[in-house]
């Protein structure tokens, strides 16, 4: 389990454009949040 202030492990995921997008591209360059959805946009 991943603690509070603990680093993310990388992975990899496709954009809005479809382009794949790894976590640690933003590494030292942006800041990021994870946040996730349970159920965000769908009717459940």
């Amino acid at each position: 389990m991943i603690a509070v202030g603990d680093k993310a492990p990388d992975f990899t995921l496709a954009a809005h454009s479809g382009e794949p997008v790894s976590l640690s591209s933003f590494e030292g360059n942006k800041n990021v949040v994870l946040s996730f959805h349970i159920y965000s946009f769908t009717g459940g």
